[in-house]
């Protein structure tokens, strides 16, 4: 059934598609004609929290929080939602939004296009799951016209309104979508910015009387002394987790094929590799330390064990769910359920 959908939803604009896709899911949701999917129990702790399966929607296919009871109930462990940023933007100029079928791969320069933050706590009030006590990530990014010298002012702006909403939080350093945003990785930068948000991190906690982790996304285009400096700072600032990895800037696999070679971030089956290199890598120095999630390139059960395999606490989807569809969930679930 799903294959079907797929074949129309590809022959429109990819961006119209999605838009499309969730009107019919939410009219399918209201109508009961979308029962909760059954997915192999298989409780993980991690940060502190009790995650139902492994199997989470990365951020970026709901920005501002508005369909999360739908998603639920595909049967995700976790949920994460945004990029969201402090104040509302509409992101990059149309079209942004590339599907390479021959590779099962996506390109987008999207640029946090997002409603603001106050949208989206909005949506996260309303929804059933965390009202029932999901577990929601919400991911947080800079305005695009906020200088980078003035980043953290962002992030710290975004992580006071989202803390009480959230059951954890990620920082997403790494959209090559914004520009200079990868600068954020570089050694002093990181480790500025890190401190700042553990300090902020601890004040609200008090405020709160609750710990909320955060998590740091990180991209795929590192060199071995970068990944080697962020797991450094990421243990010196006792970091909560790392999710590897973004989308990549190489365009390697996909330039010969139409949309190929566009502007954006590449995601699919040609990031999975580059994704479990800086993930294993990542898992070596971290030492278990510091949990990863981990996400890239996930078409299959067996490729979200190969994330187990190389390091990754928990696992993360987005792309493959586009490709695969819904029972991509389901089956990266009992997986990861039977070789546990």
């Amino acid at each position: 059934m799903y294959n079907i959908f797929r074949n129309i939803a590809f022959a429109m604009d990819a961006e119209r598609a999605h838009h499309l896709s969730f009107k019919l899911a939410h009219k399918a949701h209201a109508l009961g004609l979308m029962p909760k999917a059954r997915i192999p129990a298989q409780p993980t702790t991690v940060m502190g929290l009790t995650f139902p399966n492994r199997v989470g929607l990365a951020a970026g296919l709901d920005k501002n929080g508005e369909h999360i009871d739908v998603l639920a109930n595909m049967g995700f462990g976790f949920i994460e939602i945004g990029t969201v940023t402090p104040r509302p933007q509409d992101g990059n100029p149309k079209p942004r939004l590339f599907r390479i079928p021959e590779k099962q791969a996506i390109i987008n320069r999207m640029g946090f296009n997002n409603l603001g933050v106050a949208n989206l706590l909005r949506n996260v009030a309303r929804s059933q799951f965390v009202q029932n006590g999901g577990i929601l990530g919400i991911n947080i990014g800079k305005n695009a016209t906020t200088p980078i010298e003035r980043a953290t002012e962002d992030y710290l702006s975004a992580l006071s309104d989202v803390y009480a909403h959230a059951s954890y939080i990620t920082v997403n350093i790494s959209s090559p979508n914004t520009k200079n945003l990868r600068d954020l990785q570089a050694q002093d930068a990181l480790d500025e910015l890190l401190s700042a948000l553990k300090t902020r991190q601890s004040e609200l906690a008090n405020t709160h009387g609750r710990y909320v982790p955060m998590t740091l996304k990180i991209a795929p285009d590192l060199d071995e002394s970068q990944i080697h400096s962020i797991a450094d700072l990421l243990k010196l600032h006792r970091f909560d987790a790392v999710i590897a990895t973004n989308t990549t800037l190489d365009k390697t696999a996909t330039e010969s094929y139409k949309y190929g070679n566009e502007a954006g971030g590449l995601s699919g089956a040609p990031v999975r590799d580059k994704s479990t290199q800086v993930l294993r890598a990542l898992s070596h120095l971290l030492n278990g330390e510091v949990p990863i999630i981990g996400v890239g390139g996930i078409m299959s059960g067996k490729d979200a064990q190969a994330k187990i395999d190389a390091g990754a606490s928990l696992v993360q989807v987005y792309t493959g769910l586009i490709y695969q569809g819904p029972d991509l969930i389901k089956e990266c679930a009992q997986a990861l359920a039977r070789a546990q």
